[in-house]
């Protein structure tokens, strides 16, 4: 879990554009945050499997 400061810290703007820390928009989480829909890998496996993100399922072949 995110401290305040944390959130805080990543929430201005840095001075340089690489320097930008993408955090799950629902947990805070820092790694494995998927750009296209701002939220963390387990976050999205969850609202996937409970049919929540429109258009995407488990895959299976």
């Amino acid at each position: 879990m995110t401290t305040k400061a944390q959130a805080a810290k990543s929430a201005r703007t840095p001075k340089f554009s690489t320097r930008t820390v993408r955090r799950c928009e629902l947990t805070g989480r820092a790694r494995g945050v998927y750009r296209k829909f701002r939220i963390s890998r387990i976050m999205l496996r969850k609202l996937a499997l409970e049919g929540k993100i429109p258009g995407m399922r488990k895959a299976s072949w």
